[in-house]
């Protein structure tokens, strides 16, 4: 509270909030091209303390989308087994 009696919202001023440039989106871009580095960085980035807030809600939305794709596959590719298998029972 300030000395007029205000409520103010003090926000740190640090590279956690802050916005991040198009140069810092193009390197965490090209670093989750790299195969099983990306998995790792993903939950590295998503569950740290440190990281920008804006880099941390991406790789959370990128978790989920990757589990819901994975789980997805799995389905199908049980479906495709049992359909498979019924197949091989004529010949």
């Amino acid at each position: 509270m300030d000395e007029q009696g205000n409520y103010q919202n003090h926000i740190e001023s640090s590279d956690k909030y802050e916005i991040m440039s198009v140069k810092d989106w193009v390197i965490t871009l090209l670093l989750l091209v790299i195969p099983i580095v990306n998995i790792i960085l993903l939950f590295v980035w998503a569950f740290s303390g440190d990281t920008n807030e804006n880099k941390k809600n991406y790789c959370k939305a990128q978790l989920i989308m990757l589990a819901i794709i994975l789980g997805i596959n799995i389905i199908i590719a049980i479906i495709s087994g049992i359909s498979m298998l019924s197949l091989m029972r004529y010949y």
